[in-house]
């Protein structure tokens, strides 16, 4: 059975609290004492990341910062877990992929996975449902498949206030589904996804289920989604 999987939306809870604090107890329970290598790949100043994030999770998480290892490929191919950061996640896909993090995460499947944002979007089949720009070519959209599906951190839902005229997240994601088949979680701000073993739970904020052809559903804090782990 694969390693635990936990996917946050994001780093930063609504309403200007510390990073993380919406989610310490599902971090402190899902990481539950193991040495965390940190990815900070998505980002360009890696040390900074690194100690933002030890900053915010405190003692009790023993936080390593992968990219000061020789040879970071070998260093995760053993990990018992990982945390991979928010940023741009096409960066993120090209260094993971550059350095051998990608294939050694492959063949280490019992690590114990966390991300965010970036990190979450690094867990699905592919990176097509992230929202940010391609500031580098990633070498591909294939990803870590950790999961079945396809999440859309930070889901934006329509503002009918909004003077913007571009296509909305619900349309963004719709266009996905006109090339390809696999289910998107959007999740909201302050949403994760938990799996462990078999099961599949949301928690910390609502979110929005899209399936290719039909009418997009509401998902509710604590729903039971291990269904989503079987692919169709």
């Amino acid at each position: 059975m694969p390693g635990d999987v936990l996917l946050l939306s994001n780093s930063r809870p609504p309403g200007g609290a510390a990073p993380f604090a919406h989610a310490r107890e599902i971090l402190a329970s899902h990481l539950g004492g193991r040495p965390v290598w940190f990815v900070p790949y998505a980002r360009a100043d890696h040390d900074d990341y690194v100690a933002w994030v030890s900053r915010a999770l405190g003692q009790d998480i023993d936080l390593r910062p992968l990219h000061r290892e020789p040879d970071p490929a070998a260093t995760i191919a053993d990990a018992r877990a990982v945390f991979v950061g928010g940023g741009n996640t096409f960066r993120l896909l090209h260094d993971v992929r550059r350095l051998g993090i990608l294939d050694g995460l492959r063949a280490n499947p019992d690590c114990r996975y966390t991300g965010s944002s970036a990190g979450t979007n690094l867990a699905c089949p592919t990176m097509r449902t992230t929202n940010d720009m391609p500031i580098v070519d990633p070498g591909g959209f294939d990803a870590l498949a950790r999961v079945p599906f396809q999440v859309n951190p930070h889901y934006l839902d329509p503002d009918p206030t909004s003077t913007h005229q571009g296509e909305t997240r619900e349309e963004r994601i719709v266009e996905f589904h006109e090339m390809n088949p696999e289910p998107v979680v959007g999740l909201r701000e302050g949403a994760w996804l938990h799996r462990t073993d078999d099961t599949l739970r949301l928690g910390g904020n609502t979110a929005r289920l899209f399936r290719r052809d039909e009418t997009p559903v509401e998902l509710a804090v604590g729903d039971d989604l291990s269904w989503l782990l079987t692919p169709s």
